[in-house]
């Protein structure tokens, strides 16, 4: 065992894309950053999540819209997904699961990388313990940042679950092989997803859920709508469900699952997509008073709440304010802005919308649901806005009504619904449900975070045809 002791500006702990854009900040103001990784550089999202899941999705996505419109639809016929080459092609987008590129690209951006499990070991300090055994020391002069992400949940107390091998989302985007038959237990954002990617590659999908509804944190009838697509798709979809009990014998061959109302299904392989968790049981919060396994709670600026001396961020997932790579990577950008501005003894602004201030996190979080129909949204639903106390108006619209949707898919079917502040007259939320609709959400959440006064927005024309004309429709009902 040898030990050396180095010191830095700033350590981070977690090399994801949280982690990756808080040593971007901190470099470019001029602050002596390293990055601790213990697996891959890049994170859950460039090879277990986003970048994978939605090169699996994209295909799906692709034929569907060809189907959609007279003459193309000839072209493809009864014409299948190649699971081979989709497969080949998210293997490309994972870089065949090696980090070469991103390891240079923290290089090149000035960026040292320290590979091996980190700690925290005290006031700004840090152990790493590395693959061969050895432990390094580091300590920071300014800020220690803990961007170390969350972990998919199982839940305990079913028999036989870790004896049946269950995929998690690290499985079920990575697969090398199409089950002939998968079991999906979940009715969230993973659950959905994956149902529907395995689905088009040839998997007899089964869907289970526990309550009555997918998508449940969104608007209820993007649930209903996404039913209805991964029903027409061909999947099995089972609300009021539980698995009560496991089995697989000698921990292969098929999965027996039975079900809570006494009857079983069985898969060759079951997916648990029900929660996540933060990667924070072994990272040394014990020694600095917090409680290992904990999501980290943070102020605006992500600095950790209940440790002395404003030098312990938690970025990302760890602070649980909004579970999506995008926000982590908003919220590097804030927590890269406050230590700078701390370490050139600057006051943090921290008002909101403040340059110190991840506001949009409880205001403005964008989030994407890859699945046919598409659903987007951003910021408050109906229920959140009316139990926060807000006078609010939902206005809701067909967006196949439009010319620009008729035009992008015979017999287009969707839905839009804004949330209308009434006493400040901004939009608080929106939800749109349909093919395509990704592309339109970043104007529902320029409205939603600009806090864009009805009347202006009444100004902003939309493109004619396309789908975007909703809009009108939308902000006429506001008006009226």
């Amino acid at each position: 065992m040898t030990s050396t002791a180095e010191e830095y500006d700033v350590i981070v702990l977690g090399a994801g894309p949280t982690g990756e854009n808080v040593a971007d900040r901190t470099v470019a103001a001029g602050l002596r950053t390293v990055i601790v990784e213990a697996e891959l550089v890049g994170g859950e999202c460039s090879y277990w999540a986003c970048m994978p899941s939605k090169a699996l999705l994209r295909p799906v996505a692709a034929l569907a819209e060809a189907r959609a419109v007279a003459g193309s639809r000839e072209a493809v016929g009864d014409g299948r997904l190649d699971p081979a080459a989709v497969l080949a092609r998210r293997n490309s987008f994972t870089s065949d699961w090696k980090d070469d590129g991103q390891v240079k690209w923290l290089r090149d951006t000035g960026i040292e990388l320290v590979r091996g499990h980190g700690r925290l070991a005290g006031v700004r300090t840090v152990t790493v313990e590395a693959e061969d055994g050895g432990e390094r020391v580091l300590t920071a002069r300014h800020a220690v940042v803990v961007c170390t992400g969350s972990r998919p949940v199982l839940p305990a107390h079913v028999p036989g679950l870790a004896e049946a091998h269950p995929w998690t989302n690290r499985e079920a985007t990575g697969s090398q092989s199409v089950p002939g038959r998968l079991a999906v237990v979940g009715g969230g954002v993973v659950g959905v997803e994956m149902a529907a990617a395995w689905r088009a590659l040839g998997s007899e999908v089964v869907l289970l859920v526990r309550g009555e509804r997918l998508l449940p944190r969104m608007e209820p009838f993007a649930g209903e709508l996404v039913a209805q697509g991964l029903r027409a798709a061909g999947v099995d979809l089972r609300f009021g469900t539980e698995v009560t009990a496991l089995e697989r014998a000698d921990g292969s061959g098929p999965v027996t699952l039975t079900l809570d109302g006494g009857g079983t299904l069985t898969a060759d392989e079951v997916l648990y997509a029900t929660g996540r968790a933060p990667r924070t049981a072994d990272v040394g919060l014990e020694q600095v008073g917090l409680k290992p396994g904990d999501w980290l709670e943070v102020d605006d600026s992500c600095t950790v709440l209940g440790v002395d001396g404003e030098w312990l961020y938690a970025t990302g997932d760890v602070n649980h304010r909004a579970l999506l790579t995008h926000q982590g990577k908003y919220q590097a950008r804030i927590t890269g802005a406050a230590i700078a501005a701390r370490a050139q003894g600057r006051p943090l602004d921290t008002s909101r919308w403040g340059a110190h201030a991840a506001s949009a996190d409880l205001a403005g979080a964008p989030q994407v649901v890859f699945t046919q129909p598409e659903v987007a949204a951003v910021g408050l639903t109906r229920a959140a806005a009316e139990a926060a106390g807000l006078r609010v108006k939902t206005v809701d619209h067909e967006i196949g009504s439009v010319a620009g949707a008729s035009l992008y898919g015979d017999d287009y079917r969707g839905r839009a619904r804004v949330i209308f502040d009434l006493d400040r007259k901004v939009l608080v939320g929106a939800c749109l449900v349909g093919p395509g609709v990704a592309e339109l959400l970043h104007s529902a959440t320029v409205a939603v975070v600009g806090e864009v006064p009805i009347d202006r927005l009444w100004h902003a024309v939309p493109s004619y045809p396309t789908i975007s004309e909703v809009w009108l429709r939308l902000l006429e009902d506001c008006r009226g």
